[in-house]
């Protein structure tokens, strides 16, 4: 092969791989903007979903402040480096006037709260109709209340299609006290198992 050969072929190479080469990494850079837009979209879809369903069940209940807290892990313990369980406040809507907690419940350590986690692990709702009465048992959450503003609360929990403790659904009467009934608080867990499953398939997600 002489020279003028192996330059025609080597040009006719660059000519034919590099162009595809080129096109190959544009379609996996486009793929990968894709998938990024499609999380992104899905994000705001569910988020938007459970903001929704947040301010329904907040008229419907009457109360001043709706939220939901997810657990998650946030650093680790030394020397162990076992993982340290927290969570975090990921949705709230409040009444107008009624001041927003969220920014207070973030990266908490569930160990602070053990005496509300285990009674929503163990039973799956905290009632609280009046943190200022004596035989109300209040899971060591009246301070957190005085923080709050909150006369009433009422927690159940939220959990994934395995039945496994992944959140907590709250509501919070600031402006009065409201003890709720035994179905009212039923059907509040039932929508908490719709929200549960709404969040699982958003956290299964890729």
């Amino acid at each position: 092969m002489n020279i003028f050969t192996f330059q025609n072929m080597m040009m006719f190479l660059s000519g034919v791989i590099v162009p595809v080469t080129v096109a190959l990494i544009n379609k996996k850079l486009e793929a990968r903007k894709l998938v990024k837009s499609d999380k992104l979209e899905q994000e705001i879809k569910t988020s938007v979903a459970i903001n929704n369903k947040l301010e329904h069940l907040r008229e419907e209940y009457g109360a001043d402040r709706i939220w939901i807290m997810q657990f998650h892990n946030g650093g680790h313990y030394y020397p162990t480096n076992k993982s340290i369980q927290k969570f975090s406040m990921f949705y709230e809507v409040s009444e107008v006037g009624v001041d927003p907690i969220r920014t207070l419940f973030q990266n908490i350590p569930v160990s602070l709260f053990s005496p509300s986690a285990t009674a929503i692990l163990e039973h799956n709702v905290v009632a609280i109709p009046d943190f200022k009465d004596p035989l109300v048992a209040t899971f060591g959450l009246k301070y957190t209340a005085e923080e709050t503003g909150s006369k009433s609360t009422y927690m159940v929990g939220i959990r994934d299609i395995n039945n496994r403790l992944i959140g907590t659904l709250g509501l919070d009467y600031v402006k009065r006290k409201k003890a709720l009934e035994k179905d009212d608080i039923q059907m509040l867990e039932i929508e908490a198992a719709q929200i549960g499953g709404v969040l699982h398939k958003h956290l299964s997600e890729k």
